[in-house]
């Protein structure tokens, strides 16, 4: 079977998804076709020899519907001859994104594809696609449907996380984002985002608060705690899960993801792809894996899925150099730590999307795209990938750096 190899990947500064966000007057589809645009420019790509781009997008409705990658390829250039695909897995879709592109390269039906994620949510806002997961009791009830910052607490109150657990944790997120900023680890896979005069919008995650530390963030209140006890949510957690007497509420706007506006692309071809556009691999994909998982504890699918990925590779959690879990909320990686005994060094070395912030859509390309630039620069060869799932799934991908 061919490999799939990454060749490139480029993603935007993450804006704050508000507003007053510096993002927010660019549309979904211009930011989806930055990361395009780039990859083609400085590859010298010939779009004749790109076969498809698919990018992921939680919430394509209005301005973001409509296949904006069909939409975005066009705007970046790319000519009426490359086709889209938008797709949609909730947090994993700019993962999800990649592993399709890379699962018909390895089945020798494409050469060269370009995969991603964009979401605007200072523009079409989360959750604006609707969906009967929430609103259909004939599959909100048997599923324990619940919001998922009542799902995070569920997990930190189930494996014994406690406030001060997952806010030294996101203390951490940021004191690491703020590093690898320092320090330039992303230098080289950022596009800044322009006006229509030229003039730069945002070059850097605006989402960011280096300043953050145990007593800010202690001074914040639970953001889910009214919630579950006025929605009736907190019985449901119980309801799914009896062995918890009551919901410890540890999880606030510090310790959980930031919502903001982003895209990332990555390039991805056959070798034989990458000899005719003259580029050499940085990477390749080595196995991925889906898998479903507790829809009431919902967000603990990193862990099943590198169960499975691990299983399916023929590999051990200690085979892994670098972990990227995407931090939807602190629990998520708490538990994936505790889970496979993994040493926190490893795991978001440049923090995450507590500090940087969570473009749904865009966010599991990001989030590859930092592991492979860590892997470079450290000198290490293997790095696994994953993300939490909305109504309890996870998905995961293992890169191998050539």
């Amino acid at each position: 079977m061919p490999d799939a190899f990454i060749y490139d990947h480029v993603r935007t500064p993450r804006g704050r998804g508000k507003p007053d966000g510096a993002l927010h007057e660019v549309t979904a589809l211009a930011l989806a076709a930055v990361p395009l645009s780039a990859l083609k420019t400085r590859n010298h790509l010939d779009p004749a020899l790109v076969d498809d781009v698919v990018l992921g997008c939680v919430d394509p409705v209005g301005e973001a519907g409509g296949n904006i990658a069909r939409a975005a390829a066009l705007v970046a250039g790319y000519g009426i001859g490359v086709p889209g695909m938008q797709i949609n897995r909730f947090c994993a879709s700019g993962l999800d994104a990649i592993n399709f592109a890379s699962a018909q390269i390895m089945a020798g039906q494409q050469q060269m594809a370009l995969a991603g994620g964009a979401e605007s949510m200072s523009r079409v806002g989360i959750g604006a696609s609707g969906g009967a997961w929430a609103a259909d009791p004939a599959i909100a009830i048997p599923a324990y449907f619940m919001p998922q910052g009542i799902s995070a607490d569920l997990i930190a109150t189930k494996y014994g996380f406690s406030r001060a657990d997952v806010d030294a944790f996101a203390a951490e997120s940021q004191k690491r984002a703020a590093k690898a900023w320092t320090e330039g680890h992303f230098a080289q896979s950022i596009e800044p985002i322009r006006d229509v005069n030229g003039l730069t919008l945002l070059n850097r995650d605006e989402h960011m608060r280096p300043e953050t530390s145990l007593q800010s963030l202690g001074s914040l209140k639970p953001s889910f705690a009214a919630m579950a006890e006025q929605g009736g949510f907190g019985a449901v957690a119980i309801q799914a899960h009896p062995e918890i007497e009551f919901i410890d509420h540890v999880h606030h706007a510090g310790n959980s993801s930031g919502i903001v506006d982003g895209a990332a692309a990555v390039l991805l071809g056959s070798k034989e792809a990458g000899m005719a556009a003259g580029l050499k691999p940085r990477a390749r994909i080595k196995a991925f894996a889906n898998i479903g998982s507790d829809p009431a504890l919902m967000l603990t699918g990193p862990v099943d899925v590198t169960k499975k990925l691990l299983k399916h590779a023929g590999m051990t959690i200690d085979d892994i150099d670098v972990f990227e879990v995407n931090e939807a909320f602190a629990s998520v990686v708490l538990r994936f730590m505790q889970a496979f005994g993994v040493d926190p060094a490893k795991v978001n070395p440049n923090g995450g999307a507590i500090a940087m912030g969570h473009s749904l859509g865009a966010t599991g390309a990001m989030i590859l795209g930092t592991a492979l630039d860590e892997l470079e620069r450290t000198g290490k060869t293997t790095a696994l990938i994953t993300l939490c799932i909305g109504a309890g799934m996870g998905t995961a991908t293992i890169i191998e750096r050539v």
